[in-house]
């Protein structure tokens, strides 16, 4: 049974500094928040449980790149929804998109591939990942997230996270209209 807790962990040991670095983020900026911890999740269909018990949407977040691989983008969208790159591309006037390597995620990000989330971008501090937000993201009270890794999950106000988390990463969001592919 998948609890949900409030705030950090009472004790962090034996968790990963980059989850760590996370709460600190967190609650240096005051913001409430709960968390589950729950098995390692990889995909969508693994949170499907864990969305459920966090009464939030937990956002699919990919983690793309231009042809080059010179720029960058984290994209938030509801982890039911399907899209085109090239629907994004023409939004952000960015040809070729496609999922950038695995060393550039840990590398700009410091996370891993199941673990991509918005506060990964604290750890960009060079500001070489441009955000992109799916309007439908901003729908309802709450977004879920991961702490940097894919053994917890966030529950976060919207408010908070438009409001004070994302000005605090220093990440303008660019927000997007992604429309379903049609069958």
């Amino acid at each position: 049974m998948l609890k949900l807790e409030k705030g950090r962990p009472a004790d962090c040991a034996g968790r990963l500094g980059k989850e760590v670095r996370t709460y600190d983020f967190l609650d240096k900026l005051n913001i409430e928040y709960e968390r589950i911890d729950h098995e390692a999740a990889m995909t969508m269909e693994e949170c499907a449980d864990v969305d459920e018990a966090l009464g939030a949407m937990i956002c699919k977040n990919l983690f793309l790149c231009n042809r080059q691989e010179t720029t960058f983008y984290l994209l938030m969208i509801p982890g039911d929804k399907k899209f085109k790159t090239k629907d994004l591309s023409a939004q952000i006037h960015s040809s070729r998109l496609s999922f950038a390597k695995e060393t550039y995620m840990e590398e700009l990000l410091d996370i891993t591939p199941g673990s991509v989330s918005v506060l990964g971008l604290m750890n960009d501090r060079e500001h070489r990942v441009q955000l992109l937000v799916d309007r439908d993201v901003l729908e309802g009270d709450y977004i879920g997230c991961h702490p940097c890794i894919n053994t917890s999950s966030l529950r976060i106000r919207q408010k908070d996270m438009w409001e004070k988390i994302v000005p605090a990463l220093e990440h303008e969001p660019v927000f997007v209209t992604l429309e379903e592919p049609q069958e």
